[in-house]
């Protein structure tokens, strides 16, 4: 039978229609949105990612699937991974984004045909270039240390000679926000003498995150009166504000935003497009991705995978917990009309409901899963009111089933009198021993089951005790059982519980394990960590062998 490790459930009633947040201010035409990527770059630049010439190949054509329209790839002027980026995606053909290369303005000490920088932004071979420049006068006389007006002519100068090779030009005006608030007139300026030299877009930048949604709606209005090419906003997450501030300098009239996939990027990270997105075309009912909003989720843990990172499962939209529930009133409610507690569909950002197994569920949120498992029982079931009392026992323990719904399976079968265990434990035994001061232990585990009517006992030694402990027990069981050489150990964590008892404190061990068709969570509780390994590792094995038997 299919197993499934949460609820996924069709919505027993539509969510409500949101107003617009737009229906109560004064009429005007709306421009088309452009969603400007740039996670191959300034998401690049974020601690702990490192993302290959490969990598970012891989990343861009995602990102292309999705819709967007514009793809930052990185920086031809800074590294030679860049360089071999923008050689290989010529090769690529993309059906809906456009690569772009990114740098700065001319060096002051070089001539626009010199200069090495603008020379790799057009051996690159983009169609379109942004260009970015200072529009702080604290960076211009502070980090630059030229003057004012020479400043002027490096955007001008640059602009105009990568426009003259025939290159559509984009501005990104750094550190603009803050410009502004110092000195309006220069900021002004310098966005002014972009467009005058074939900048066809100017993009205003919040590079230290600072600004407020308030300040960044007054100075866009503003901007807006005194530029005539249209504006983008680019904002950093410094203040926790870059999806406000991209959302409000959209609704003053701004086309272009700018973001990476889960707001990763340098410090506190960049706009996330995975908020933006939905709450433009969910919220705002501005069109944005074309009808690809459902591929959102699918996108973001793509690129979670490729930079290597911990998912961040809170993520509004397309988190695993966006649209999970734990509190028994909330299942109860969101399982006869989900708009109660979900204020969209997940379905349209490709996400789904869940309903988590824990002591707060209650007798509806159990059922529920229940029924997942193809049981069906009423609500006044003995067995209901036997689970519940036996699941918040296990809770009191420390044990959790949220991210270990394979051993609420197990649980569940076991209070149901349907399972009948692949395997019986006649004992195990693990050693470490170090010899040397320098030199690395050695773990070995001995272990002792029964299947059927035969007992195997078999060691193994491992990286570690745990590594020990797994290979043992494989090795004993898959002679019996060889569908477990596909298994694989993908995810090992040990949370301490109740920690003023110091090292007699009781340990909670999660291991995530994986076939090659679908992944599993299993927990194990005890003050030796081995123990609560070894439940773990057994639960695991257990549920892989339930389709099997």
């Amino acid at each position: 039978m299919a197993r499934k490790t949460a609820t996924s459930r069709a919505p027993r009633a539509a969510h409500p229609p949101h107003p617009s947040p737009q229906s109560s201010l004064p009429a005007r035409r709306e421009a088309a949105l452009e969603i400007y990527d740039t996670t191959l770059r300034d998401g690049a630049q974020a601690e702990d990612v490192s993302f290959s010439v490969e990598d970012k190949v891989r990343v861009a054509q995602k990102l292309d699937e999705l819709g967007v329209h514009f793809i930052e790839g990185g920086w031809p002027g800074a590294n030679p991974k860049d360089i071999e980026f923008f050689r290989i995606i010529k090769t690529i053909p993309l059906k809906h984004a456009t690569v772009i290369a990114f740098g700065s303005t001319r060096k002051a000490s070089h001539s626009v045909g010199k200069d090495p920088n603008l020379q790799a932004l057009l051996a690159a071979d983009t169609k379109t270039i942004t260009l970015f420049g200072k529009t702080w006068s604290l960076h211009v006389t502070d980090a630059l240390g030229i003057s004012l007006a020479t400043n002027l002519e490096l955007i001008g100068d640059s602009v105009a000679y990568l426009h003259s090779r025939g290159r559509r030009v984009f501005y990104d005006a750094e550190h603009f926000f803050d410009g502004y608030k110092t000195n309006p007139d220069y900021a002004l300026n310098t966005i002014r003498k972009a467009v005058e030299a074939g900048a066809e877009r100017v993009i205003l930048c919040d590079t230290n995150g600072g600004t407020m949604p308030w300040e960044i709606r007054t100075i866009c209005e503003i901007v807006q009166r005194e530029c005539r090419v249209p504006l983008g906003i680019h904002a950093h997450n410094d203040c926790d504000m870059a999806v406000a501030n991209s959302l409000v300098a959209i609704e003053t009239g701004i086309v272009q935003v700018q973001g990476t996939i889960n707001g990763i990027g340098e410090r506190c990270g960049n706009a996330n497009l995975c908020s933006i997105v939905p709450n433009l075309e969910l919220k705002m009912k501005r069109p944005a991705l074309t009808d690809r909003l459902s591929h959102l989720k699918e996108v973001s843990g793509f690129v979670t995978e490729i930079a290597n990172l911990m998912p961040n499962k809170h993520q509004p939209y397309v988190g695993d917990s966006a649209f999970a529930h734990k509190g028994g009133v909330h299942i109860h409610a969101v399982l006869k009309n989900p708009a109660t507690y979900e204020h969209v569909d997940p379905a349209k950002v490709g996400n789904r409901q869940r309903v988590l197994v824990s002591d707060y569920a209650g007798r509806s949120g159990l059922l529920d899963k229940i029924e997942a498992f193809g049981i069906k029982l009423s609500k006044d079931h003995s067995k209901v009111h036997e689970l519940i009392e036996t699941l918040k026992e296990r809770e009191s323990q420390g044990y959790q089933f949220e991210g270990a719904e394979g051993s609420f399976e197990l649980l569940m079968r076991k209070a149901m009198g349907s399972h009948t265990p692949a395997f019986q434990l006649l004992g195990f035994r693990v050693i470490v021993e170090k010899k040397q001061d320098n030199g690395a232990p050695l773990s070995e585990a001995t272990v002792m089951v029964k299947v059927g009517n035969a007992v195997e006992h078999t060691a193994a030694v491992g990286a570690g005790p745990v590594n020990a402990l797994d290979h043992a027990l494989r090795k004993s069981l898959e002679q019996f059982y060889p569908q477990l050489k596909e298994v694989k150990l993908l995810d090992y964590k040990v949370r301490v519980l109740a920690a003023n008892k110091g090292t007699e404190s009781k340990v909670r061990v999660l291991i995530e394990s994986g076939d090659l068709k679908d992944k599993w969570g299993t927990v194990g509780v005890s003050e030796n960590i081995i123990e609560a390994t070894w439940q773990a590792l057994a639960d695991s094995i257990e549920y892989k062998l339930l389709t099997k038997k």
